[in-house]
């Protein structure tokens, strides 16, 4: 994070989060996302984490996450294990003009 040299206090508060999410709530590039359903302050080192479990599992890798070239039962059990490493509850979401294998 960017701060000026000096001053009074260095600690910024982060606010609160409220409302539910109007963008990026649906499935626009792969054939299924995982989907956070509730708000939270996520890190960079959980977002890694999840990320690298999918591509472990899958071998492809990319509101959350989304992947696409692989079939529903590998991508649904790949974004189960992925949002075990991640503090909210989430949920599998498919892409609604999808014709599955």
């Amino acid at each position: 994070m960017l701060m000026p040299k000096r001053v009074k206090y260095r600690k910024a508060q982060r606010g609160r989060m409220r409302g539910k999410a109007t963008r990026g709530s649906r499935v626009d590039f792969g054939d299924f996302g995982l989907k956070a359903l509730e708000p939270a302050w996520i890190t960079q080192r959980q977002i890694e984490a999840a990320r690298v479990t999918l591509t472990r599992l899958m071998k492809p890798g990319r509101i959350m996450f989304e992947v696409g070239g692989t079939t529903r039962a590998t991508a649904v059990e790949a974004l189960r294990l992925a949002s075990h490493k991640l503090p909210i509850k989430t949920r599998v979401s498919v892409r609604p003009d999808y014709e599955g294998k």
